[in-house]
Parts: C-alpha cells; structure tokens; sequence
C-alpha cells in the first residue's frame, strides 16, 4: 500500500494526491495543510509554491525550502487544533507539529499556519513557530547554598543535593 504521508491511512492516490497534481482542491485549511506536508515529504517543490497565497510568493525561498525537503525524513503529522478553514469559511488556521529527521537529528517543527480562501481555493498564507509552554514549578527551586528541605540544618549541596 502506498500510504499518504499525512497520516490519514488513506493511500496518497486517495489523499493528497489529487490535490497536489491539480486534480482536485483542498476542500478546507486542514485538507491544505496535510497536502503540504506531504508535499514537503515528496519533494514537490512546485506545489509548495502554488499553494502559497500569491500576495505572499514574493518573499518565497524556493531554494532554502527544496533543501530542508531533501534534506529531512518526515515521519510524520500531528495537527493539534484547527480553527475555522471550513467549507464555509474564508480563513482559517491549523496548528500542527511535523516530525523530522535532519542530520542525524530527530527534531518537530511546531507551528501555527494561517489559510485564506480566495475565489473557492485554499492557500497557505504564514506560518508562525509555537514556542514551547513555559514550565511551572510546584515547589520553590533549592539552590546549591540553600537550607537542605529534609530539616537537617545542612546545606543542600552537602546533604540531599549531594547524589
């Protein structure tokens, strides 16, 4: 079976496929954006360009995006909200995370793209990188010099820090 790489577990001839050969539109932002990644995991460089709002093509480095495609495995696609970017909709945006491997790495790129429709088609309009969530201590940070937290009166470098 010749899986789509979005992660759908449809075939690509059954997904992504008619939209990335023009054969058929992205019917919402979500379709949209499954139909780039796969674009990304294929190589099709023009069609990352041709599903780029035109108003946004100007600033488009199709060098740069044909060599993080080529060089990077994509594993895979999480979209993690969507909002708006339906049928009836004009815009739209889709939060996601694409797995990758590049040099040796495994990384995510986690993004926020936006989606406008323009005469009954999708287009890509920006993306926008989501930064990681701030972490939230539930008890106060001990220091090396600070009072040990067991009531031993020692320091904590010298008593429960010293593991």
């Amino acid at each position: 079976m010749n899986a789509c790489p979005c992660g759908t577990g449809l075939t690509y001839e059954e997904c992504c496929g008619p939209i990335i050969d023009g054969t058929q539109r992205a019917s919402s932002a979500g379709q949209l954006m499954r139909s780039r990644y796969t674009a990304y995991a294929k190589q099709d460089i023009g069609y990352l360009y041709s599903s780029l709002h035109p108003e946004y093509r100007k600033d488009y480095d199709e060098k740069s995006t044909r060599q993080w495609a080529k060089s990077s495995q994509w594993h895979n696609l999480e979209i993690l909200d969507t909002r708006g970017g339906g049928e009836g909709d004009t815009e739209g945006t889709v939060e996601f995370i694409a797995a990758f491997t590049q040099g040796g790495s495994r990384r995510e790129h986690h993004e926020l793209a936006s989606f406008k429709k323009d005469e009954d088609r999708w287009y890509f309009v920006t993306g926008s990188p989501v930064a990681p969530g701030t972490f939230v201590r539930k008890e106060p940070k001990v220091g090396r010099n600070d009072p040990c937290t067991c009531g031993s009166g020692r320091k904590f470098k010298k008593c429960c820090g010293a593991n």
